[in-house]
């Protein structure tokens, strides 16, 4: 179990947390300032990924991920100075996945080539929607004209594009999805992530919904729909589902991602970032402090960014692993998620949801089935809880 972490990998997520307007469906930790000292910013990120790689020791690093906020709002000598320091501080695999979210503003697509320069080789661009009324709706600050322009530029300066769209929108049909779907995968190259829209509280979508002022979502017979078209025109094109929410052609898929589903460790860095570290054979769970202005001062003052690191049982990370893994089509191992729970067999929760088709085991190998995978919120509550 000490070094389970193996089964996974090992990657470091760097968490910018800044954009220049807040989209009102969006959750994640991301704000809105009028300057950024990115000298400043550099100093503290430096001086955690030194911190972390002395807890980690040299082990292969084989992802990089920018996450956000808006990372393609930083200054690519500051990605620089990060991947420099990633690589003096671990080895880093031949073929390191290096990922940078960004918009397809005029703007920041005009950085895509400075961040190729400086060692980024892939780039996923939030695109959301191609038509403009929508891009509206959806708080975005680029049109569908854009967005096009963009994943042209991205083409043209990296060998790997993934971009996101965003479906059961307001007032959208089956149809309306059915041809933008079908523009998606032509302008395509080896990923597309498909996100269904959620209403989150604490966001400005949350706050209309409790009130009555988004109208039109689509009913839950309707989503369920555009979910089963996605997966057959996507199967079509060659994009198969390889996670719920995420296609990809044959060797496309994210590696930095996989990581986090295959339950590997990763090193969380930046202002709410979340991070999984196996030490000494114990794996933590930690989770920085969200505010980044705190952040900042809890690294320069208290020379480190979390603000909880929470030792993981057994059982925790069995747990964790079905969470993750059985988002993916290539499931669990049984025998992995037994180690990780100390137990000799599966409980009869497992078989019960074998016995109505949600699951399914073979070999060693545990997965959900189509029907279960459109309802896995629900399977997992039965096996681990709300």
């Amino acid at each position: 179990m000490s070094e389970d972490w193996q089964n996974g990998g090992f990657g470091l997520y760097i968490h910018w947390p800044f954009c220049q307007s807040k989209c009102p469906y969006c959750d994640f930790n991301s704000h809105v300032a009028n300057s950024i000292d990115q000298t400043e910013w550099a100093r503290a990120y430096l001086l955690e990924i030194a911190r972390v790689g002395k807890l980690t020791g040299p082990r292969v690093l084989q992802t990089i991920y920018f996450g956000g906020g808006t990372p393609s709002l930083m200054d690519p000598n500051l990605v620089n100075d990060i991947l420099e320091m990633a690589r003096k501080t671990w080895p880093m695999a031949n073929d390191c996945e290096i990922t940078l979210e960004a918009n397809p503003t005029s703007v920041e697509a005009g950085r895509f080539r400075d961040y190729r320069s400086v060692g980024v080789n892939r780039v996923s661009v939030g695109i959301q929607a191609f038509n403009d009324h929508d891009l509206r709706r959806l708080g975005r600050m680029h049109t569908a004209s854009e967005a096009r322009e963009a994943l042209e530029i991205a083409r043209s300066a990296f060998e790997r594009v993934s971009f996101d769209l965003i479906y059961a929108r307001q007032g959208q049909s089956l149809q309306d999805w059915g041809a933008e779907l079908q523009t998606a995968l032509e302008l395509a190259d080896d990923h597309l992530s498909l996100y269904q829209l959620t209403i989150e509280d604490g966001t400005v979508f949350g706050e209309r919904h409790k009130t009555g002022q988004l109208s039109g979502l689509p009913g839950e017979d309707l989503a369920a729909n555009m979910y089963e078209l996605t997966q057959d025109l996507c199967d079509k094109a060659g994009m198969c589902a390889y996670e719920v929410s995420n296609h990809a052609g044959p060797g496309g898929e994210s590696r930095h991602n996989l990581i986090y589903w295959r339950y590997g460790d990763y090193a969380g860095i930046g202002p709410g970032a979340h991070g999984r570290l196996t030490l000494s054979g114990q794996r933590w769970a930690t989770e920085a402090v969200k505010n980044p202005g705190q952040w900042l001062r809890s690294v320069f003052e208290n020379g480190a960014g979390d603000q909880n690191i929470v030792p993981l049982t057994g059982l925790d990370q069995a747990n964790e692993y079905l969470m993750m893994g059985l988002r993916l089509s290539e499931g669990v191992s049984i025998k992995r998620y037994l180690d990780l729970n100390r137990a000799e067999k599966l409980s009869n929760k497992f078989n019960m949801l074998i016995d109505i088709h949600l699951l399914r085991a073979q070999d060693d190998r545990l997965y959900t089935t189509q029907r279960g995978r459109i309802l896995l919120n629900a399977v997992l509550r039965e096996l681990i809880g709300d």
